[in-house]
């Protein structure tokens, strides 16, 4: 099949890729010079392990290309996807469906024949009929069909989750459309994994509603935590009690600084405000926004309890400060909220990210940049963890309380214990819900 994925952004460059390395003939578009100029060079201009070499691969293989040209990558296609940006609108919480209408539009314009039209950008139920309207309004003699494809990818372990995926959902108005898709995700399907069809609304919704109870349940360990706090309960054991519960599973009840990323913060957003659109207000996900707020505000109070309850003057490592480990990901990290109050304090702030910088620079401003966990925590008053990426997990803690000017550690991804912490020379510790 001949694939041309419009956008190359997170989403549209792991899916142009795999779908490459199942063999069909990918051409991926983006309207940055600059960005195409990266791809054809073999460099990634994102951070996604094995993205790089699989990419690579398929290059040499001569089944993908890029271009910035999207009616040559368009002409002859047996279906498009959409891969563009839908943030958060401002002032209202509505998905930005600005670069998604003005691409079916493009992509009308471009077609030389019939292709299916597939949306794998996040978009509000109804999104796909209105895509239809702008492509028959465009191109009133082309047929085609229109698809939704939502992406479940976790950015850190993208290619499996695409390869081995727990599901592929696929919305569908006709049978030749569906003909197409099964046609694209074959090999996936020869491998038994689940591909479910359905209309376009249903389609639509599973990927807000997944997100959106992915969201509450991360949310709501969280809150459990805090009354662990109050009571001396502890959140690693109570998670644990409740994720071997075969109706309940353990992911997503690890007690943090609250959830970030590109998804779930504009995904519940939006779906806050497509229950507003139609008077079925979304009580539950309106909550878990607000509290998920409240989570990062109080891991600042933390912090400043630890120090005294002031952070004027001092100085704290901060490990980690994208929204997850294995990923340069920094939308709506909890860091975005918990750094600038720390430096707003008066506090010196050190940073060390194994892929935060490139993004954080410009975000994070007023902190210094290092690339050592132990040269940052040198003469600090409080070591930070705000992310749990690996290196961070067997640090030698004797190592960096002998060189602290105060041994304090805010451990707010729970990696260490109390009593390991306490015995490597730590003064103070405080953790989540422990």
């Amino acid at each position: 099949m001949k694939i041309a994925m419009i956008g190359t952004g997170y989403v549209g460059l792991v899916s142009g890729v795999c779908f490459s390395d199942f063999g069909h003939e990918v051409v991926c578009v983006d309207k940055n010079p600059a960005k195409i100029e990266m791809l054809e060079g073999g460099r990634v201009p994102i951070y996604e392990p094995g993205l790089d070499d699989l990419m690579v691969k398929n290059v040499e293989g001569g089944r993908l290309s890029f271009t910035t040209d999207l009616k040559k990558a368009v002409a002859g296609a047996d279906a498009v996807f959409i891969a563009v940006g839908t943030p958060t609108r401002r002032g209202d919480g509505h998905a930005d469906l600005t670069y998604v209408m003005a691409a079916a539009e493009e992509i009308a314009n471009a077609m030389t024949g019939y292709a299916v039209i597939v949306t794998k950008s996040t978009v509000p139920v109804g999104t796909n009929r209105q895509v239809a309207e702008v492509v028959r309004k465009t191109r009133p003699d082309i047929e085609f069909d229109v698809a939704s494809n939502p992406e479940f990818l976790r950015e850190g372990a993208a290619i499996d989750d695409f390869m081995r995926p727990d599901r592929v959902v696929v919305g569908t108005t006709s049978e030749k459309a569906e003909a197409v898709m099964g046609e694209i995700y074959r090999p996936l399907f020869l491998r038994e994994f689940p591909i479910l069809y359905t209309d376009l609304e249903t389609a639509e919704m599973i990927k807000y509603a997944a997100n959106a109870f992915l969201a509450t349940k991360i949310t709501f360990i969280n809150e459990i935590a805090r009354l662990c706090e109050k009571t001396g309960a502890d959140i690693k054991q109570v998670s644990r009690g409740m994720g071997l519960d075969g109706r309940i599973g353990n992911k997503f009840l690890h007690a943090g600084p609250g959830y970030g990323g590109s998804c779930f913060p504009k995904d519940t957003a939006a779906l806050a405000r497509i229950g507003q659109d139609y008077s079925c207000p979304m009580e539950i996900v309106e909550t878990v926004i607000k509290v998920n707020d409240d989570i990062k505000r109080r891991m600042i109070e933390k912090v400043v309890d630890l120090c005294g309850g002031s952070v004027n003057g001092k100085t704290i490592a901060v490990y980690g400060v994208t929204f997850k480990p294995n990923t340069d990901d920094m939308r709506e990290a909890p860091a975005l909220t918990i750094v600038p109050a720390l430096v707003g304090g008066g506090a010196k702030v050190r940073v060390v990210d194994p892929q935060g910088k490139r993004e954080g620079e410009a975000l994070l401003p007023g902190v210094s940049w290092m690339d050592d966990a132990y040269a940052a925590a040198e003469k600090a008053d409080c070591v930070v963890i705000l992310t749990e990426w690996n290196e961070f997990r067997a640090l030698d803690l004797q190592k960096i309380a002998t060189t602290m000017e105060t041994a304090r550690m805010a451990d707010l991804r729970n990696i260490y214990s109390e009593k390991d912490v306490r015995k490597a020379g730590f003064a103070d510790y405080v953790a989540v819900g422990r």
